[in-house]
């Protein structure tokens, strides 16, 4: 129970510092360090429990690669997603006491396309958008969790992974690489950002697989 635990935490804070952050500043540079911080910060902190996934796109790559049952695996993405709505939770709370945010304009960092896009993309642009920005994240996360020189500094090396990937896709999506991270404030602000979500829940889960498929694929040609 208590990798499910940390796994909501660790979830919690990410969408509240990240989403917050990206809110509040509406700096694409320190939204982009919120998160890659957050998971530099919570995997020194939790990843001697639970690993660290805080995402299920992660944890549908490590059932894929067989280093978690089908079990852990839903366990892991309800208490994701329910860490999700507590962050994304806070932060509407906090944000609804002040007069200077109208949630309905400033939003939760709720993903896009369209007029829901800073740079207005397509639907088909941003389904390729969040599978390769999720490729590159997963196939780092494989790597450098399975070699024994890199695992020591994973935290870092993911961080900043997470980090590159929302430089590029802050504009264009809003960057979602996670289904969790991308569910709960969408389900809070509702309207357009509710009826979107689900690009935000499958193209996240294919870029993680077709990464696990590859690495499994390339890691097997290697050896």
């Amino acid at each position: 129970m208590k990798k499910y635990l940390s796994e909501m935490i660790g979830t919690a804070v990410l969408v509240l510092f990240g989403c917050g952050t990206a809110v509040v500043t509406g700096n694409l540079v320190a939204t982009a360090l919120a998160f890659g911080l957050t998971i530099i910060i919570m995997a020194n902190a939790i990843g001697s429990i639970s690993g660290c996934h805080i995402n299920p796109a992660v944890s549908l790559a490590m059932f894929i690669n067989k280093k978690m049952d089908l079990k852990e695996f839903l366990f892991y993405t309800l208490f994701q997603v329910i860490g999700a709505f507590i962050g994304a939770g806070i932060l509407y709370f906090i944000l609804s006491t002040s007069d200077l945010y109208d949630i309905d304009k400033v939003g939760l960092g709720a993903n896009g396309f369209g007029e829901q896009s800073a740079t207005q993309i397509s639907l088909i642009a941003a389904f390729i958008v969040e599978v390769i920005l999720t490729f590159v994240f997963i196939y780092t996360i494989l790597d450098v969790t399975s070699d024994e020189k890199k695992a020591p500094h994973a935290g870092i090396y993911i961080g900043l992974a997470l980090l590159f990937v929302h430089i590029l896709g802050i504009n264009l999506t809003g960057t979602s690489v996670n289904p969790a991270r991308s569910i709960a404030p969408a389900v809070l602000m509702g309207d357009e950002a509710l009826e979107q979500v689900w690009l935000f829940v499958l193209a996240p889960l294919a870029g993680s697989a077709l990464a696990a498929f590859a690495f499994k694929f390339l890691k097997k040609e290697n050896n």
